[in-house]
């Protein structure tokens, strides 16, 4: 039995993991994770993390203001609160841990700005930031004996109890005693009981065909909690960013940093014309709900599939000194962004909704905690201010693990009910070992959400999005109950659910906020 299970290897996973062991180090913790132990969402976060360090220029009011605004009216104020002022702490452990921040000359801290924001406040490792974070945790986490990492493991199901508190029978109370998880090389199901269970699996980007996130990105963690009778809210909230790499193949598109727009890029239609200006006065600026929109509008006038990015003006030696990695990338797919137009289209990036959690990352399942982009704390309300996620993730990190530490001290748990938890069973089932009906199932699903659950919404398109996922999850349903689980099965379910989520919230939100819209509302 394990002390603490921890489903997912990003930044919240990781450093939830490495301070729960600085405190107990007679605590024995498994961390979990499906594919590599360096693939997560955080590794691919480009632009950095927003976090007040020049208190001559800015400060915790400017930084709460600029979230409150751009969540539109849905945030949590104590949450807001909570991220932004204790979040200078964390990044000073980050730095601690190794994790290296560009200086300038004058061996000061580079402040970047990216739309949203009034103050320079973004830190950041080049472009590469949520890789240098993921790397310096790694090495951290390597360090304590009291750890293990085990990759290519996938969680299936959470076990839990349902039970009855007092006298009020509608008072039902689930508690949650870890999971059964596949290993994907063994092909077998593993009970792993645990005393406490976190799920930081990221957000859910592939139920849609084009997505800045990693394949791994399938919603597994939001899923797994739904079914366990977990609250999830906010689902409407997909955050679309404005300027992937364009690509005529679909899946993960490359992400060119909103921090590119920060450093003075221009966003041009293919008439030339810089259009930004029409649609919202801090033009390249402005939010990400409304650069997307607005390069949306543009497609859809002119008939294109993409718009451009300029950048031929800028300083080209500052700029290779902050964005190597994004002018390399582009020059490998034969675009010069010193002498050519990048073309660039809106891809699905972010997820502002998820678990319902407190301000220690607690879910209403007992025992079961939810941090990262898999969670709605409540900071980024209707839309998610740039770079303030992997701030969310250092600070409700740190709260949920000296919550886990004050449980595990001082609660009394149920060893001999979780010793009783029962093995998986999958006699009778066989594997498909034609993944055709998966892929078929899972490309009619991204269609359908990409073509009608997306960008610009409408009622029409939302009641045909509902009927198509229905019959999607019926079907899937039978593939499930007749199959021994496989990862391919595994993430079309939780896609599948993630799906019918989104559409059920989208019909059930009534008013234009932050990254929904509607245009039957207009």
């Amino acid at each position: 039995m394990q002390d603490v299970l921890v489903i997912g290897s990003g930044i919240s996973g990781l450093s939830y993991a490495l301070k729960i062991a600085l405190r107990h180090p007679e605590v024995n913790i498994k961390i979990v994770t499906k594919a590599n132990e360096d693939e997560s969402n955080t590794k691919y976060a480009q632009g950095g993390v927003a976090v007040v360090t020049d208190f001559e220029h800015d400060s915790f009011e400017k930084h709460i203001a600029d979230t409150l605004r751009a969540g539109d009216g849905l945030c949590k104020p104590e949450a807001v609160e909570v991220v932004v002022k204790e979040g200078l702490d964390r990044f000073h452990e980050m730095m601690n841990w190794g994790v290296r921040f560009d200086h300038t000359e004058n061996g000061i801290l580079s402040l970047g700005r990216e739309g949203g924001h009034t103050e320079d406040r973004i830190v950041h490792h080049k472009d590469i930031t949520g890789a240098e974070i993921e790397r310096a945790l790694l090495v951290e986490i390597k360090k304590h004996a009291n750890i293990q990492l085990l990759t290519h493991h996938f969680a299936v199901d959470l076990i839990t109890e349902h039970h009855i508190e007092g006298k009020d029978e509608n008072r039902n109370t689930i508690t949650c005693y870890g999971a059964y998880i596949l290993d994907t090389k063994t092909k077998k199901v593993e009970k792993v009981a645990a005393k406490i269970t976190l799920i930081a699996t990221g957000g859910c980007g592939h139920v849609y065909k084009n997505t800045t996130n990693p394949v791994i990105a399938t919603g597994d963690g939001i899923a797994l909690a739904h079914r366990a009778g977990a609250t999830v809210s906010h689902m409407q909230f997909i955050q679309f960013h404005p300027t992937a790499f364009y690509s005529k193949f679909d899946g993960q598109l490359f992400l060119i940093s909103e921090a590119v727009r920060g450093f003075g890029a221009k966003l041009m239609n293919r008439q030339g014309e810089k259009f930004m200006k029409n649609y919202d006065d801090r033009e390249e600026l402005a939010s990400r709900d409304i650069v997307a929109r607005a390069i949306d509008n543009e497609m859809k006038r002119l008939g294109d599939e993409y718009v451009y990015l300029d950048c031929r003006h800028l300083d080209h030696e500052k700029f290779l000194n902050h964005f190597p990695n994004i002018y390399q990338k582009c020059k490998s797919e034969g675009f010069d962004m010193f002498q050519d137009l990048i073309p660039v289209v809106p891809a699905s990036h972010y997820l502002c909704g998820g678990i319902d959690v407190d301000l220690e990352g607690q879910t209403r399942i007992a025992h079961l905690f939810a941090i990262g982009e898999c969670s709605n704390t409540g900071l980024h309300g209707a839309n998610r201010l740039a770079s303030n996620s992997l701030l969310e993730a250092m600070v409700f990190g740190h709260r949920a693990a000296m919550k886990t530490a004050e449980m595990l001290t001082n609660r009394a748990f149920d060893t001999q009910k979780i010793s009783q938890i029962p093995e998986w069973k999958d006699e009778g089932l066989q594997w498909q070992d034609e993944m055709v009906s998966f892929q078929y199932f899972r490309k009619q699903l991204q269609n359908m959400m990409s073509d009608l659950v997306s960008i610009v919404r409408s009622n029409d398109r939302l009641d045909l999005a509902l009927k198509q996922q229905q019959d999607i999850s019926k079907a899937v349903t039978e593939l499930y109950n007749m199959s021994i689980v496989t990862p391919q099965l595994l993430e079309l379910r939780n896609l599948t659910e993630i799906a019918g989520l989104i559409i059920t919230q989208s019909i059930a939100q009534s008013e234009n906020r932050g990254t929904f819209y509607n245009k039957d509302f207009d």
